[in-house]
């Protein structure tokens, strides 16, 4: 992927900023949502012309990218709402306070925001654009999906430290068969999504 996308605005916008989530379909865990901010005119080269939707990638060529990207880029932030915040506002304004948690920790300030998808609510007074599947299209984006995933993934592999009985460090709390089962038989812990309901378990 280039950034022929970035380098259209870029002739008139220095600071642009790609952002996007992951964690919006698991039953247990923080959603999470990455902004990335490249110098203008940034060109990627070596790995970086491999960044991708993040999900098109291996596990081990995502962590070389993340380290890569956090090295080169000019700003990188992430944001992360838990279950219980998820539960109280639901996962769409959710995804929303993340991808601003993230926005608000970079410097300098974007000026215009590539934001994956079709929805957004902006908690500053920056330009944006949605893009649905930005993380195919965008170079920023992509990058920023990256990074989110990354991140939520170690966010899992940490709980399941302490809820090795769902299986967290392999499904990531999304709802596979044997997730489901493992909530059949231990009910759902402190870090599951209570507002998420699963007609498998007969849950309307």
């Amino acid at each position: 992927m280039t950034t022929a996308f970035e380098r259209e605005l870029w002739k008139t916008t220095e600071f642009i900023c790609g952002v996007d989530e992951v964690g919006r379909g698991p039953l247990a865990g923080a959603v999470v949502a990455a902004a990335v901010m490249f110098e203008k005119n940034f060109a990627p080269r070596g790995n970086l012309r491999f960044v991708s939707d993040s999900k098109r990638l291996d596990s081990a060529l995502r962590e070389v990218l993340d380290q890569e990207i956090r090295q080169t880029a000019l700003a990188v932030g992430v944001g992360s709402v838990e279950p219980e915040i998820i539960d109280r506002v639901n996962i769409l304004q959710a995804t929303f306070l993340a991808m601003n948690q993230a926005i608000e920790q970079l410097s300098p300030t974007p000026q215009l925001l590539l934001i994956d998808g079709h929805r957004f609510k902006p908690a500053l007074p920056i330009s944006y654009q949605t893009i649905v599947k930005g993380d195919t299209k965008v170079f920023s984006i992509a990058a920023a999906s990256i990074v989110a995933k990354v991140h939520r993934d170690k966010l899992m592999k940490e709980l399941h430290t302490e809820f090795p009985q769902y299986g967290f460090d392999s499904h990531f709390g999304y709802p596979v068969p044997a997730h489901i089962e493992a909530i059949r038989k231990y009910g759902r812990s402190a870090v599951h999504r209570k507002s998420f309901k699963l007609a498998a378990l007969g849950e309307k």
